[in-house]
């Protein structure tokens, strides 16, 4: 992955990806914008769920007889209890997202933090960080994620909540955060030890600059869109990982997330009655959300590839 590359032209330096520009770039790509608008409703839906199918139904409010078959009246048709699918998918897409983006940002916070200090302090402190994520890249994440799940759940409880969400969900998004960082954290110090070596830095560094400023002002600004791709595929690897982890019982039982009603399912012997929909209905939307992600990732990776080989 290539960074966010600046041209030099008559004493001028050029962005040619950066923020600005990146939105404009990737909507002239038609995979970009089916993905873009996959992902745009899907937020939407997690930001207002109550606006598309109403409130959240439960046991206690569910009208429809159960595990009915998708129709006019329950596009998704019903699961176990007779709670309509639509509005179960609809609301989870809040609880999955919220997960992705969370475990997203420590992710990036970690992994750029750290990738940035080893990339430009290089020597001992490189050698020591990236042997720490070597050993992180090493472990597989979702074993990891596994052990550490009911450890911090029983460090922290799952009874309260922060800012309206429950810890057993904020104990799942520091278990992703905390074993996704390292492969984050090499992308990051590739990027940095090729900025470090710029005139525009080495000029910050005659001038006096601390290596922190130097980081904030001249080696932070030039990865931001890495960032961002990197982060946007971090977002679909974590709800797999929430997903997966909610499927097995470590997810929180009283809000529904995807992997919550894919594990509802599997309880109800759903496949075995025949309810496909029970199962499609929250699978697909995960499908639909990883490929969404994928896609727009990669597009913005090819951009930077390319800016690349144009400076070239």
């Amino acid at each position: 992955m290539s960074g966010n590359v600046k041209l030099s032209v008559g004493g001028r330096i050029l962005n040619r990806v950066s923020g600005g520009n990146l939105l404009l770039l990737l909507l002239r790509r038609w995979d970009a914008r089916v993905a873009l608008a996959i992902l745009t409703l899907l937020a939407l839906s997690g930001i207002a769920p109550g606006l598309f199918v109403g409130p959240l139904q439960t046991a206690t409010t569910a009208e429809a007889a159960p595990l009915l078959p998708p129709s006019g009246a329950h596009l998704f048709g019903t699961d176990d209890l007779g709670r309509d699918l639509l509005n179960l998918t609809v609301h989870g897409a809040r609880i999955s997202l919220v997960v992705g983006a969370l475990s997203a940002v420590i992710t990036l916070l970690l992994g750029g933090g750290i990738g940035m200090i080893a990339g430009y302090r290089g020597g001992r402190a490189d050698a020591l960080l990236m042997r720490i994520a070597d050993t992180f890249l090493i472990l597989p994440t979702f074993v990891l994620a596994l052990i550490l799940a009911p450890i911090l759940r029983e460090l922290i409880g799952d009874q309260t909540e922060i800012l309206g969400i429950r810890t057993t969900l904020l104990t799942i998004v520091a278990v992703i955060g905390i074993t996704s960082w390292s492969s984050t954290a090499r992308i990051v110090r590739s990027q940095t030890l090729s900025l470090r070596e710029r005139t525009f830095v080495e000029r910050a560094r005659l001038v006096g600059l601390s290596p922190m400023r130097i980081i904030a002002r001249h080696i932070f600004p030039n990865i931001r869109t890495v960032l961002v791709a990197n982060g946007i595929v971090v977002i679909a690897g974590s709800i797999l990982t929430e997903s997966t982890l909610s499927f097995i019982g470590l997810g929180d039982p009283f809000q529904p997330s995807w992997g919550t009603i894919l594990g509802n399912a599997q309880s109800a012997a759903a496949p075995s009655l025949g309810a496909w929909w029970f199962i499609m209905a929250p699978g697909g939307a995960i499908l639909f959300t990883v490929i969404a992600c994928t896609i727009v990732g990669n597009a913005i990776d090819e951009l930077l590839d390319r800016d690349v080989r144009v400076r070239r």
